[in-house]
C-alpha cells in the first residue's frame, strides 16, 4: 500500500507513469509522470488517500475538475484528463518549468515590468473563468505557472471549489484559501465572488513587488483578523522605486471590503495593461535619446546635422535683433 508521495515514483496511475515529485499541497500531490502512450511530460496531481478514500470529496473533486477541463483560455493550465486508477484519483495537465513563487525565491522582487505583465496575464484569466461563474478562491504565487515564453497560467482551478462545496454539503471544517493570501470575507467564512480573487492577486502582487506577503504571522487566526482588520504597509515603503499608480493598483486590489476593490478582473487587466504600455513607452523615448545622443558624439557625419540646426538658430537670432535695430532707426 502506498504510504507516502514518494512511493508513487515508478509507479503508475491511470496512462502515466510517475517520474518525479514536483510539489505537495493538503489536498494533493503533484507530480512530473510521462503518458506511456507517446512520452509525452505532464504534470499529474493526486488526490491524498483520506480525501480520495471520501466519495463525496472525491465525486466533488472529479466533477469540478472536468467543469475547470472546459476553461480554454491561453492564462488558464489546460486540463488534460481526470479520473480513478485503483486507488487513486488523479488530475493529468500540461506541465510547465516554472512558477511565480520559485522566480521570487531566486531573484527577489520582480521588476516593476514584468511585474505587470504577469498580473495581467492572471487578471486576463481570472476574467474568463468569473465571467463563466466560476471563482477560483485559493490565487497565490504557487498557483501561477510560467511557461518556456514567460506567459503566466493558473492552476489548481478544481480544487479549492471542490472544497468549498464539500463543505458545504457536509459541514465538514476545512479551511478553503491559503492564510496568507486568503480574502477578508473568507476569512471571516462570508460570500465569496470574482472580488475575492482579485484581493488574493493583490496580496501576489504585493509580494512580487516587495519580496513579501503583506501580512505575516505563524498563527492562522492572527492572519485571519490582519486580513479582515489592518492595512498593509505600502509597497513603496519597502521598495521606493515602484510607481506610484503600480502602488495604487496593488493597495486597491487589497481593500477590505469588497466594493472598493476592481468591480471585475477585467477593469484590473486593463489598467495594468495601460500601465505596462506606458512605461515601455517611456523606456522606449529614453532610450532613442541616448541612442540619438551616442550618434551625434561618436560619429562626425550624424554630428553636423546637429551643429548646422546649431549655427543656424543662431544666425536667425542675431538677424532678427539686426532687423529689429534697423526698423527701430
Amino acid at each position: 500500500m502506498i504510504q507516502h508521495s514518494a512511493d508513487l515514483l515508478g509507479q503508475k496511475v491511470g496512462p502515466f507513469t510517475i517520474e518525479r515529485l514536483i510539489g505537495e499541497g493538503g489536498f494533493a500531490s503533484v507530480f512530473a509522470a510521462r503518458r506511456d502512450s507517446d512520452g509525452t511530460l505532464v504534470a499529474v496531481k493526486v488526490l491524498r488517500s483520506r480525501y480520495s478514500g471520501d466519495p463525496e470529496f472525491e465525486a466533488r473533486f472529479r466533477s469540478e475538475s472536468k467543469i475547470a477541463s472546459d476553461l480554454i483560455h491561453p492564462n488558464l493550465v489546460r486540463i488534460l484528463e481526470v479520473g480513478r486508477s485503483g486507488v487513486f484519483t488523479y488530475l493529468a495537465m500540461d506541465l510547465f518549468p516554472d512558477s511565480v513563487a520559485s522566480l521570487i525565491e531566486r531573484e527577489g522582487p520582480l521588476d516593476q515590468d514584468r511585474l505587470m505583465t504577469i498580473g495581467a496575464q492572471v487578471a486576463a484569466g481570472l476574467a474568463f473563468a468569473h465571467r463563466r461563474g466560476i471563482v477560483h478562491r485559493d490565487i497565490k504565487s504557487d498557483n501561477i505557472l510560467l511557461s518556456f515564453d514567460g506567459t503566466a497560467v493558473i492552476a489548481d482551478f478544481g480544487i479549492a471549489r471542490a472544497v468549498s462545496n464539500y463543505v458545504t454539503a457536509t459541514g465538514v471544517n476545512m479551511t478553503i484559501g491559503t492564510p496568507h493570501y486568503i480574502s477578508p470575507e473568507q476569512a471571516q467564512g462570508g460570500t465569496t465572488d470574482g472580488r475575492s480573487d482579485i484581493y488574493a492577486l493583490g496580496v501576489t502582487l504585493y509580494k512580487a513587488a516587495t519580496g513579501e506577503v503583506p501580512f505575516r504571522s505563524t498563527d492562522w487566526f492572527e492572519l485571519a483578523r490582519m486580513h479582515v482588520e489592518e492595512r498593509p504597509i505600502p509597497p513603496r515603503k519597502k521598495r521606493p522605486e515602484l510607481s506610484a499608480r503600480l502602488e495604487r493598483i496593488i493597495l486597491r486590489c487589497l481593500e477590505k471590503r469588497p466594493e472598493n476593490r476592481y468591480a471585475s478582473a477585467d477593469k484590473l487587466r486593463d489598467e495594468l495593461n495601460q500601465i505596462a504600455c506606458k512605461v515601455r513607452r517611456t523606456s522606449i523615448f529614453k532610450a532613442s535619446l541616448v541612442t540619438a545622443g551616442q550618434r551625434s558624439i561618436g560619429s562626425p557625419h550624424t554630428a553636423r546635422p546637429l551643429w548646422w540646426c546649431v549655427l543656424a538658430a543662431v544666425l536667425l537670432v542675431v538677424l532678427t535683433a539686426a532687423l529689429v535695430v534697423i526698423l527701430g532707426r
